[in-house]
């Protein structure tokens, strides 16, 4: 889950229909606007020498894009481990945005490359991650996120291709095991491509899962300019990273994450069975499970089942709806769930402290809304013999003079 405050002020979105990686990415950023000299200047802050950052004007099948590319004086392999990238950033005058945010990528990087080869994480070395071409890529999609005042970043979902690549390591399996171990981290949505070569590279997919708020769908804002940044080979379509940059004016705080919406239409099943479904779907781990009475072909009255859960959980529950009814179908979505945050304050009331469950608001305001737990009310109304209700208004007043006071 991510949270966040989603106020007036720039957003980008990575449309990752081709791919991602670290040129593509900074090629993107570029094809935006973004003055590559000034780029450049925030750059040479870093204690490295040998290269020529440029930008390349391509067309691709009829769209026009800009190619980053870091030229070296010489391909002399360099291989740097996790301490020795993040004082090479450390030293350099960087705004401390961008030096939280290419941290944060090689961390990221560093924690799936450990997980894959089964080492600590300090005892990592970058192998081309660590190269000079590799250090710009991620420094320079970091700086130049900051110098376009991205406030926050969504990803689409990314698709795979299948095959092997050439590494340090040898010959490895498509996705690389380093890509596919970041994308776990992260529970990023994915979907696999017929072909045989690399669509999400290590620092690709290292760039997104460190500093994308979220993966899925455009999310809701005013799309002010787009940029194409070019990958190197021709797979037959315009091979770009697509960038979307936009406007977001809302200023709420919220949680966000991403959900999946299981739901079947049942028309045959005894409606005893439903309040057991119901119950074995929450022990599951369902987030929320409703029936809505509907109308199915030839007229017939039904009732439609819907399951949020978490996308790992997908499985688990259609296993048990298989199991407990009699549908042979199934729908499965994705959606971005958006919450308000919520917090617990105690109420001392006369039964005892009942929770209240409130979101706090900003600007002033110190609460936005609130509500008693449900359980906590009955079991006072049941001990005491008040009506819910005036167990309800009580504690209500009580939260009310309760918060003004702190």
């Amino acid at each position: 889950m991510k949270t966040g405050t989603l106020r007036q002020g720039k957003a980008l979105y990575f449309d990752c229909y081709s791919g991602i990686s670290g040129d593509m990415a900074l090629g993107a950023l570029l094809d935006l606007g973004l003055d590559i000299n000034e780029l450049r200047e925030m750059l040479a802050n870093l204690e490295l020498k040998g290269y020529l950052l440029k930008a390349e004007k391509v067309t691709r099948k009829g769209i026009a894009g800009t190619r980053a590319i870091v030229e070296l004086d010489h391909e002399t392999p360099v291989e740097r481990n996790l301490p020795a990238i993040l004082a090479l950033i450390e030293r350099a005058k960087l705004p401390q945005q961008v030096v939280e945010d290419s941290s944060r990528v090689f961390r990221t990087l560093a924690q799936a490359e450990a997980k894959v080869h089964g080492i600590p994480v300090e005892k990592v070395h970058f192998h081309e991650v660590g190269a000079v071409d590799a250090i710009i890529d991620i420094v320079g999609t970091a700086a130049a996120l900051y110098l376009l005042r991205v406030e926050k970043v969504f990803c689409s979902p990314l698709p795979l291709g299948r095959g092997e690549v050439i590494t340090a390591h040898g010959m490895l399996p498509l996705p690389a095991p380093a890509t596919l171990e970041l994308l776990a981290m992260r529970k990023a949505p994915v979907e696999g491509r017929d072909c045989d070569f690399e669509l999400v590279t290590p620092t690709g997919a290292a760039l997104v899962t460190a500093l994308a708020e979220s993966f899925g769908q455009l999310p809701a804002f005013a799309v002010e300019k787009v940029g194409y940044g070019a990958g190197t080979i021709d797979p037959g379509y315009p091979n770009y990273l697509r960038t979307v940059l936009g406007k977001i004016e809302n200023e709420l705080t919220v949680h966000e994450e991403n959900v999946a919406i299981i739901e079947t239409g049942i028309d045959d099943l005894s409606p005893e069975i439903y309040g057991y479904l119901m119950e074995k779907l929450f022990q599951a781990g369902a987030l929320d499970v409703y029936y809505s009475p509907i109308q199915m072909k030839k007229n017939r009255p039904a009732v439609q089942v819907t399951v949020l859960t978490e996308p790992a959980n997908i499985q688990a529950t259609m296993d048990i709806i298989f199991q407990e009814t009699s549908t042979l179908g199934l729908r499965v979505t994705t959606a971005r769930k958006i919450m308000r945050p919520r917090e617990i304050c105690l109420v001392k009331t006369r039964w005892g402290e009942i929770r209240v469950k409130y979101s706090p608001a900003s600007e002033g305001k110190k609460v936005l809304d609130y509500s008693p737990e449900y359980e906590d009310c009955l079991k006072a109304a049941r001990s005491s013999g008040v009506a819910l209700k005036e167990v309800y208004r009580q504690v209500e007043e009580q939260f009310r003079r309760q918060f003004q006071a702190e």
